[in-house]
């Protein structure tokens, strides 16, 4: 009985086997001292941190590999949708600029750095002066009376070794015959890009190329927004398109279809022609000083015609490849990828050689930096990634991590937002200016204002020379009682600049200094020569001169009230309306508020049913003629259904301006100018503003940025310092360890004590049959 109870265990040994089993960690830990147990538990853990530190990347949160982030490539979002069209006839979208003047090439462009801005050659060898002709088309000297020029001839030469980005379209085989010109429906099915078919090449870029590009905007395929504006313009356009018009209803009931292409070469069109290969031929009709900007439009880029027929092969839109998205240009970039609505990737042109960075700009652009790269190739930067962001936060979060180098990058007032932050929270301010973030400000080509109607029967024009003078001392009295320094300073946060006439600065015409620098109806020179509004008092004694003293009819006693249209019913609007009425009421002058939603106040404005309204203009190009218009009687919007809001008539002013549009920019023009400005100011059909602030945002790598409104090619320009900005991803998203440490040691811990927890159940568990024994002996 005893060998047998030895061989099968008796109740001790059986205890033993149990702790035997049970040895490893729990064993050793039940036999261990609590302080050994902590200082086990603190190596494992730090063991296991270690490990991870080795195995978990750099830095975990980046939505792309580190590595991207040393290269030369400038990352930026974009908004809540792709661009709607690459078509350069027929884009017209601020969010489409950045590509499409990254990739086309107009004849001319903006110099990037100067202000005023200045017209200066892309492609084209030189910027050109028209020559004239009369009706029996015989060439008229420069002097030449305008009423007297039947015809502008531009004869633009297009700069030769230039060359258009290799692409499908253009591959040849040995034969000279196109290879990817008439794809089978099979292979064109698999086409999501141009890049996935194997071949590609170049050639030279041609005034054939400029020709079927301006063309294109008469084609009823394309329909270019902007063919009314040139039909009007180009000698000859409105019959070439009918002439297209018909061709095209011909093809169509041939059963041609929508996509098929359209020879525009099959109609004459002798406004837009090609004299040789290097010479694009524009006839304009009259005198048109401002049609040389459209030239740096992307209305007025080249297209292949190689392009359009690559294009116009059957399954290929089905795919999304097109000219809406895939253009084909000799610019700075290329598009490399198109993913709708999630990213666009615009790449170095591998043959682009004939852009420089500029040597000339502002007094203070070389102490900026802005000059460091006089005469190196463009551009500086090897590709342009721009990623959807849909919500702000998420955007902003991924700025200041440093995973953008701009926001949205083609805005100009993306920076505004940060820089009010800046002013109202210190710990903001002290965190974007620590980590070395760029807000450069800058004025947009812009115009905010207050206007009067010259129709009403109390503020316009007058019906009598009497009735004239008096309205003009109300207005005068308005313009003074309403202060826009501190409408900026409240609602804007400082970000603009008070108006004193309606041309802003960059513009030809805007003065920054001496007499005809500020409104001497509004302002006034202190002895120690600053410029300062008149005081109330002033405006309180043109009102009685009005006929309104302390703000009553001097005749009746009735209060005087003005009534504001406002284009904005929303919510929110209450604080900015009841300012208006707060500065009328320093004058005893009553003001209802008549808000409404835009549609609504665009026709009221139409109809001329407005009184007081408050109203906006952006610049198409930069010349004073785009904001001295906005005052000529011609242009009336009640009567003439254009853009002169305040109905404004002054004989005077209509004169000065028909001679102002058709002068070069020069002291001539500039005395015009300066005539036309003073005018308004006395007259004073609308209360100047303020012109728009505008501030971009970049990190403290982007180099060689100058925010601008109207130069739309920047991204050629910029540039970034890969290895800073690689340094600082780091250091603003160091991985933080010591957390993870300090949970795995307490991980440890407690599995050390429910080790340790579980031994002494199994002793407890164990004790009766030690026990049991002990009585039997």
């Amino acid at each position: 009985m005893q060998r047998r109870t030895a061989e099968h265990g008796t109740p001790e040994t059986r205890a033993g086997g149990v702790a035997k089993r049970r040895g490893g960690l729990a064993a050793r830990v039940a036999a261990m001292s609590p302080a050994a147990t902590v200082l086990s538990a603190a190596a494992l853990s730090i063991l296991l941190t270690a490990l991870l530190w080795a195995a978990l990347p750099e830095v975990p949160s980046s939505p792309r590999p580190l590595s991207e982030y040393g290269a030369k490539t400038l990352f930026t979002a974009f908004g809540s949708r792709s661009p709607r069209t690459l078509d350069p006839q027929r884009s017209y979208s601020s969010d489409e600029t950045a590509y499409t003047y990254s990739v086309y090439e107009p004849p001319y462009q903006y110099a990037y750095l100067k202000r005023p801005y200045v017209l200066e050659p892309r492609t084209a060898e030189a910027v050109v002066e028209p020559r004239y002709f009369d009706a029996e088309g015989r060439e008229l000297p420069a002097d030449a009376p305008s009423e007297a020029i039947a015809e502008s001839r531009y004869d633009v030469k297009i700069r030769p070794g230039i060359l258009f980005a290799p692409h499908p379209a253009f591959a040849k085989d040995a034969q000279g015959r196109f290879l990817y010109h008439h794809l089978d429906p099979e292979t064109a099915a698999r086409v999501r890009s141009p890049f996935d078919l194997p071949e590609a090449a170049t050639r030279e870029l041609t005034a054939r190329d400029y020709v079927n590009g301006i063309r294109r905007i008469a084609s009823p395929q394309v329909v270019s927004p902007i063919f009314g504006t040139m039909a009007a313009r180009i000698v000859g356009f409105t019959e070439y398109r009918r002439g297209l018009e018909a061709k095209w209803r011909a093809m169509r009931g041939a059963g041609a279809s929508p996509d098929a292409w359209l020879d525009l070469d099959s109609v004459p069109c002798p406004g837009v022609e090609a004299v040789d290969e290097r010479t694009l031929r524009l006839r304009v009709k009259g005198k048109d000083p401002q049609f040389a900007f459209w030239l740096a439009m992307t209305f007025f880029a080249p297209v292949p015609v190689e392009a359009e027929r690559f294009y116009a092969q059957p399954g290929l839109r089905a795919n999304n490849v097109s000219l809406d998205t895939w253009p084909v240009g000799t610019g700075a970039f290329r598009m490399r990828e198109f993913l709708e609505n999630r990213r666009h990737v615009l790449e170095r042109n591998p043959v682009y050689r004939h852009g420089t960075y500029p040597c000339e700009g502002e007094p203070a652009d070389r102490a900026a930096g802005l000059l460091a790269d006089c005469g190196k190739p463009l551009p500086r930067v090897d590709r342009v990634v721009f990623e959807i962001e849909k919500e702000a936060m998420p955007l902003q979060s991924k700025f200041l991590a440093g995973y953008y180098d701009s926001p949205f990058i083609e805005r100009v007032d993306t920076g505004l937002g940060y820089l009010v932050a800046m002013e109202d929270d210190p710990e903001k301010a002290s965190l974007y200016g620590g980590r070395g973030m760029k807000f450069p400000k800058t004025v947009q080509a812009g115009l905010w204002y207050l206007g009067f109607n010259w129709l009403d029967p109390v503020v316009g024009g007058g019906a009598t020379p009497e009735e004239a003078r008096r309205h003009r001392y109300l207005r005068q009295a308005v313009a003074i009682a309403v202060n826009w320094e501190e409408n900026l300073a409240i609602f804007q946060k400082n970000q603009g600049l008070p108006a004193h006439g309606p041309i802003p600065p960059g513009l030809f015409g805007w003065r920054d200094d001496g007499p005809a620098a500020f409104n001497p109806v509004v302002y006034e020179r202190t002895q120690a020569g600053r410029v300062e509004r008149k005081p109330i008092e002033e405006a309180k004694r043109l009102l009685a001169l009005a006929g309104y003293p302390d703000g009553r009819d001097e005749k009746t006693g009735a209060p005087l009230v003005l009534y504001f249209d406002y284009q904005n019913a929303a919510q929110g609007a209450s604080a900015y309306l009841e300012w208006y009425q707060r500065q009328l009421k320093k004058l005893g002058v009553q003001l209802e508020i008549r808000a409404t939603d835009y549609n609504r106040f665009q026709e009221k404005m139409s109809k001329g049913a407005a009184q007081l309204f408050f109203w906006g203009w952006n610049a198409d190009y930069p010349d004073p003629e785009n904001f001295l218009f906005l005052f000529y009687g011609p242009s009336g919007k009640v009567r003439h259904e254009g853009e002169n809001a305040s109905n404004y008539e002054n004989p005077a002013f209509d004169e000065a301006f028909r001679e102002m549009r058709l002068l070069p920019d020069g002291p001539r023009r500039q005395e015009v100018i300066d005539r036309m400005i003073r005018m308004l100011q006395e007259d004073s059909p609308v209360l100047f503003g303020y012109f728009p602030p505008g501030a971009a945002a970049y990190q403290s790598w982007v180099g060689n940025a100058k925010p601008s409104g109207m130069v739309q090619n920047s991204l050629q320009y910029m540039k970034v310092d890969a290895a800073e900005r690689l340094a600082r991803i780091r250091e603003w998203n160091r991985p933080v360890f010591w957390p993870l440490g300090l949970l795995v040691f307490g991980l440890l811990l407690a599995a050390a004590g429910a080790a340790r927890l579980m031994v002494r159940r199994d002793e407890r568990r164990l004790r009766p049959a030690v026990d049991s024994k002990e009585v039997r002996r």
